[in-house]
């Protein structure tokens, strides 16, 4: 991971592996029903160019909500990506996520890069980043 960019905004960058295809790993990120094993309690997803992307953390707990802008099947996304409570001060869609997957051995790299982040923001979504990202590991890897 590493973070990068102006004073004002940061870069989150993450490499990791999953024992899993590339097409199980899409399944991640694009079916509600999977999202919701790793992050989140409920999500409503329309993973078309334009089509929402919103992930709630919890039944009381802070709403993701953004928007698909590229898709590449088993290959690439990006969204983009905000919280719909005011104080978290990250707007809905106004932060960009990069996820890129490729094979590797018997699984896939998959590297996720978290831009536009106000500075003061970086840390607290490192750490949710990080959370979410190894369970992610565990659950897609069973």
């Amino acid at each position: 991971m590493t973070d990068a960019g102006p004073a004002t905004h940061r870069q989150l960058d993450f490499d990791l592996f999953i024992a899993a295809s590339p097409s199980t790993v899409w399944q991640f990120w694009v079916d509600p029903d999977r999202m919701c094993e790793w992050w989140g309690t409920e999500a409503e997803l329309d993973p078309r160019p334009g089509g929402i992307y919103r992930v709630a953390m919890s039944a009381d707990g802070p709403v993701m909500s953004g928007t698909y802008v590229e898709l590449q099947p088993c290959e690439r996304l990006v969204f983009l990506f905000g919280w719909e409570d005011a104080s978290l001060a990250v707007r809905p869609g106004s932060t960009r996520v990069e996820v890129t997957m490729r094979p590797e051995r018997d699984g896939t790299r998959l590297q996720l890069r978290h831009t536009d982040l106000p500075a003061a923001s970086t840390e607290a979504h490192r750490d949710g980043w990080e959370h979410f990202l190894d369970q992610l590991v565990d659950i897609a890897g069973r």
